[in-house]
């Protein structure tokens, strides 16, 4: 501690460095010698070829351990991160290799099968290996043909998707916009000839093309690549966002097409509804069957083919004929009510499913109504059908059919049958047939316990023109 009398003293300390301004002026600054140079290399991590020969160093040995090949391992995502070449990435993937021919000879220790959390040092290198080799992979590239590959999706997207009027002209925009980028990248002249999807397709294989013959080479080209890989991403973005037919409900989808365009003064919900019933007044069979293929209601579908049933359109055989295969009630009947000949073939199989005797009685009713006497053998076999539902619908069937070969299969039913029901059907079959031969053979029943097959009998015998005994 001072006292207050002791003066201050302003000499300088003895080892106090001298101002700057009393330093020689033609003296020269420091230079870096050679040796800054590795130390800024040494900085930035050893070189590919250095941290290969670590890899190959470390299972150099004669008996290669776990440590040892964990250092390799070390030495490849080192010589990976170096890596700046595509041939530099075959070296260290070459050097990978040898690791994992290291490991398959290694004598390692085998986990304990009855321990779950044993040690596996095998599958653990295995596993880094696999690693390894995902990491060299993603370092490559990118390359010309990624892009080339990216365009041809885009291409049959383009081509390929139903657009609604907004998604194709944002599909054009997308591939004008990536036209422009090539050119800019390449140099070129690439267009469309005109915004059909067609013309759009073909301007994409075009640019596709041109980077394919570019030649572009992933190292020297390294940043040309990049931009055009680029702009095929976007490509396939802006392709992805652009509105397709299937991104629209299905209502939007049927106000597309006109479905709601006769709908006036609604007075029916659900609009569908309104709309099914002035199409049916119209006869407009193609937006009744649009409407049928795209609604998933129950309930719509039910009325859509009622509409059908009662049109009975020759324009709904194709899409009836699917729904029959997989044994579709509705469907059968409406090609019954059609009448085709085409629906033969397809539903006739079906009189033989005892199993679903509705199904059975569908079927011969609209055999029946179709008229073929294609049919007429395989309805007859079902006279002799369990079901009594099933026999009497065959009988009528073979009526309105009107083949004279079933007069006798028919005559004995009437003679036969256990079920006046089916009896009096099969009377009834055999005057719609018509031929004096079916009309004798009913007209003996005009004294039958069964009112509904004396009815048919005397019916029989009016048509022959002779009266009742």
């Amino acid at each position: 501690m001072s006292n207050g009398d002791e003066e201050p003293t302003d000499a300088p300390a003895e080892d106090d460095a001298a101002p700057a301004e009393d330093a020689p002026e033609d003296e020269d600054l420091p230079v870096a010698d050679e040796g800054d140079d590795a130390a800024e290399a040494a900085d930035d991590g050893p070189s590919v070829d250095d941290a290969v020969a670590s890899v190959r160093a470390a299972i150099g040995g004669d008996e290669v351990g776990e440590e040892a090949l964990n250092e390799a391992l070390d030495g490849v995502e080192t010589a990976t991160e170096a890596a700046g070449t595509e041939a530099e990435l075959d070296d260290v993937e070459a050097a990978l290799d040898e690791v994992a021919e290291a490991l398959a000879a290694a004598d390692l220790p085998e986990p304990d099968e009855d321990d779950d959390e044993a040690d596996d040092p095998r599958g653990d290198l295995e596993s880094r290996i696999e690693d390894r080799r995902a990491a060299i992979e993603d370092a490559r590239g990118p390359y010309a043909e990624d892009v080339v590959e990216q365009v041809e999706t885009a291409r049959a997207a383009v081509e390929d998707t139903r657009w609604t009027d907004t998604g194709e002209a944002e599909a054009a925009e997308a591939v004008e916009a990536f036209l422009a980028s090539v050119n800019e990248t390449l140099d070129g002249d690439l267009s469309t000839d005109g915004d059909a999807l067609d013309a759009l397709a073909e301007a994409l294989s075009d640019a596709a093309a041109a980077v394919d013959d570019a030649g572009l080479d992933p190292d020297e080209d390294a940043e040309t690549i990049v931009a055009l890989v680029e702009a095929a991403e976007a490509l396939d973005a802006d392709v992805e966002a652009a509105e397709a037919w299937e991104d629209l409900t299905t209502r939007e989808q049927l106000d597309a097409q006109g479905f709601y365009d006769v709908i006036g003064h609604q007075k029916d919900y659900p609009p569908e509804w309104s709309a099914l019933k002035e199409h049916e007044k119209r006869g407009n069979v193609d937006m009744v069957l649009l409407a049928l293929e795209m609604l998933g209601s129950e309930f719509m579908e039910e009325h859509f083919l009622d509409a059908l049933r009662r049109m009975g359109p020759e324009e709904a055989v194709a899409p009836m004929l699917e729904r029959a295969e997989r044994r579709d009630k509705p469907a059968i009947e409406i090609l019954g009510k059609i009448g085709s000949d085409e629906a033969v073939e397809a539903i006739v199989e079906y009189v033989g499913t005892e199993s679903d005797p509705q199904l059975q009685k569908t079927t011969l009713k609209a055999l029946g109504e179709i008229g073929s006497e294609d049919a007429t053998q395989a309805v007859a076999d079902a006279l002799a059908m369990e079901n009594e539902g099933v026999r009497s619908q065959a009988a009528r069937a073979l009526g309105m059919i009107g083949d004279a070969r079933a007069i006798e299969p028919l005559a004995d039913v009437l003679a036969d049958d256990d079920s006046d029901t089916v009896r009096a059907s099969a009377a009834w079959a055999l005057v719609q047939i018509g031929t004096e031969a079916a009309l004798e053979s009913a007209s003996e029943y005009a004294d039958d316990r069964a009112y509904l097959v004396s009815a048919e009998a005397e019916r029989a015998a009016e048509a022959l023109g002779a009266a009742p005994a």
